[in-house]
C-alpha cells in the first residue's frame, strides 16, 4: 500500500539522475524562493488539457508533442520561439486535416531544461568533466567551474520559462495562429520542396476547404477558432526539488498541481516504481507522460499505470513508446495487448527520436530521418494490427534550419552536419524535416481511418 502523498514525500525514496549539489544550503534557499514565485501555468489549463487527451485516448484526436531536446539560456529569443511555434502550427494543420480530428498541441518548451544522462562524466580533449545535465543544472561549456551544479540556475530557468509562456500565450491567442496564415506558410514550404507534387494534393484540399468556408462567411473575423488555438507546455519532471517548489494546491478543487508546465513526463531512466520520480508524479493531478523503452515488460507497465493512474481516468496518462526503429515490432505488441487486456485507458504516442541516435562518421551524434520515419510507421502498423489507436507523436525539433539529423527531402549527409550543428545535447529535426514528417504521418493516419468502419463494425458485433 502506498503511503499518503505530499509534495515532498518523494524525498523518502531512492532517486536517480539528480545532480549532486555541493552547496546544500544554497539549494534550500533557491527552492524556498521558487516556492514563493507565481505559477507558470494554472490548474484549469491542465484540466482542459486532460479533457482533450481523454478524447485522444478514445480515438477521437491526435497528440502532437514536440520541441527542443533541451532549452538553452544562450539561444532564448523571441525569434526562436516564434519560428518553433510557426512550424509546430504547420505540422498541426496537416495532421488535423488528414485525421479529420482535433490535434492536441503540446510543446517541449518553457521548462525543458534538465536532461538525464547515461554517464556522470565525459572526456573532452583528454580531460574528464562532470556531464552536462542541462542549463538548469550546469553549463554546457567544458570547464570544471561551469560543470559544477549551481542552484541559482533554477531561478534563471524559471524566469526564461515565464517569458516564453508569455510570448506563447500571445501567439496562440493574439492572431498569429490564424489558420489562413498557417496554411500560406505551408504552401511556401511546398513551393521550395523536392516533394512538391507528393504533398500538393493534400495542400490543395486544405485550400479548397478554406475557400469553401470563406464563401460561407466563416473567416477568422467571424469564427474565433480560426485565429486562436490552445497550446500547452510540457517537460520531463527530472529536477524534483524544482518541481516540488512549483507545486501548488488548486483553490477550486483542493488538488495538488505542478505549475511548472501543463504536462510532465517520466523518462525511461527514472520510471522505477519504488523510486522518487514515480512517487512525485503520482500525486500531482496534471496529465502525465511515461516513456516506455525496450527494457520495459508488460507486467511492469501495468504496475506503473496502476501507480500513476489508479482511477483509470481518461487523459491522465500518455504512454510514450521509444524503442528504436528495429525494436518496435519486437517490444510494442506485448505492451499494447497487456494494456488493452487490462482495460487501461491511455494515450499511445510514438517518440521516434531517442531510440535512433547514432554517431556519424564525422563524429557528431545524429538521427537518420529514415529511421525516425520507420519507427513511426512500425508504431502505427502495430496499433492497426491490434485494433488500438495510435494517438500521437513526440519529436525533438526546432524551427531553425539546423543540420543535426541526416536525410529528409533535402538529403542532409554526414558531411553536412558541421554546417549548422547547434544543439547542446541531442540532434533535432530542422523545420523542413519536421514538416515533412507531419505529411508522412498524415499518410499513416489515413491508413488507420480507412480501417475505422471495419473496426467499428467489429465493435458492434462484439457488443451484440
Amino acid at each position: 500500500m502506498k503511503t499518503a502523498w505530499t509534495p515532498d514525500s518523494w524525498r523518502k525514496f531512492p532517486v536517480v539522475q539528480m545532480p549532486d549539489y555541493p552547496d546544500q544550503e544554497k539549494l534550500k534557499t533557491v527552492e524556498a524562493r521558487l516556492a514563493g514565485f507565481p505559477p507558470l501555468v494554472f490548474a484549469g489549463e491542465a484540466r482542459k488539457l486532460k479533457k482533450s487527451l481523454a478524447r485522444v485516448a478514445e480515438g477521437r484526436g491526435f497528440l502532437l508533442q514536440g520541441g527542443d531536446c533541451a532549452e538553452s539560456f544562450a539561444e532564448h529569443s523571441a525569434d526562436n520561439i516564434r519560428d518553433f511555434f510557426r512550424v509546430f502550427l504547420q505540422m498541426a494543420v496537416v495532421l488535423t486535416f488528414a485525421g479529420k480530428q482535433p490535434v492536441v498541441k503540446v510543446g517541449r518548451i518553457a521548462g525543458q531544461f534538465a536532461k538525464p544522462r547515461s554517464s556522470p562524466t565525459e572526456v573532452i580533449d583528454g580531460v574528464e568533466y562532470p556531464i552536462y545535465r542541462g542549463d538548469i543544472v550546469n553549463a554546457p561549456e567544458a570547464t570544471m567551474e561551469g560543470r559544477v551544479p549551481d542552484p541559482e540556475r533554477q531561478i534563471m530557468a524559471y524566469r526564461q520559462s515565464a517569458a516564453t509562456m508569455n510570448l506563447l500565450r500571445a501567439f496562440a491567442q493574439g492572431g498569429y495562429a490564424n489558420l489562413e496564415n498557417v496554411h500560406k506558410w505551408t504552401l511556401g514550404f511546398l513551393k521550395d520542396s523536392p516533394a512538391f507534387e507528393q504533398y500538393q494534393d493534400l495542400a490543395d484540399r486544405i485550400s479548397e476547404t478554406l475557400g469553401f468556408m470563406r464563401a460561407c462567411g466563416i473567416t477568422a473575423e467571424t469564427a474565433p477558432q480560426l485565429r486562436a488555438t490552445d497550446f500547452y507546455t510540457s517537460h520531463e519532471a527530472l529536477l524534483l526539488g524544482y518541481e516540488q517548489a512549483l507545486t501548488r494546491v488548486d483553490s477550486t478543487s483542493g488538488d495538488w498541481y505542478a505549475t511548472s508546465g501543463h504536462m510532465l513526463w517520466i523518462g525511461d531512466r527514472t520510471r522505477q516504481p519504488d523510486h522518487a520520480h514515480i512517487e512525485f508524479c503520482r500525486g500531482v493531478k496534471n496529465p502525465i507522460g511515461l516513456k516506455c523503452g525496450p527494457t520495459l515488460k508488460a507486467d511492469e507497465l501495468i504496475r506503473l499505470i496502476d501507480l500513476l493512474n489508479p482511477q483509470n481516468e481518461p487523459g491522465r496518462l500518455t504512454l510514450i513508446a521509444r524503442f528504436g526503429a528495429d525494436k518496435v515490432e519486437k517490444h510494442l505488441p506485448d505492451l499494447v495487448r497487456a494494456v488493452k487486456r487490462e482495460g487501461r485507458v491511455v494515450v499511445w504516442s510514438c517518440d521516434p527520436m531517442h531510440g535512433n541516435t547514432i554517431k556519424s562518421t564525422s563524429g557528431y551524434k545524429t538521427r537518420p530521418f529514415d529511421s525516425i520515419l520507420k519507427e513511426v510507421r512500425s508504431f502505427m502498423a502495430v496499433h492497426r494490427a491490434e485494433g488500438t489507436h495510435a494517438g500521437g507523436i513526440h519529436v525533438e525539433m526546432t524551427g531553425k534550419d539546423v543540420t543535426e539529423c541526416t536525410g529528409g527531402l533535402r538529403a542532409l549527409r554526414d558531411e553536412d552536419l558541421n554546417d549548422r550543428y547547434h544543439t547542446f545535447c541531442d540532434p533535432r529535426l530542422n523545420a523542413a524535416q519536421a514538416l515533412e514528417l507531419s505529411f508522412l504521418v498524415a499518410e499513416e493516419i489515413k491508413k488507420e481511418l480507412a480501417l475505422r468502419p471495419r473496426l467499428d463494425d467489429d465493435a458492434v458485433e462484439a457488443a451484440e
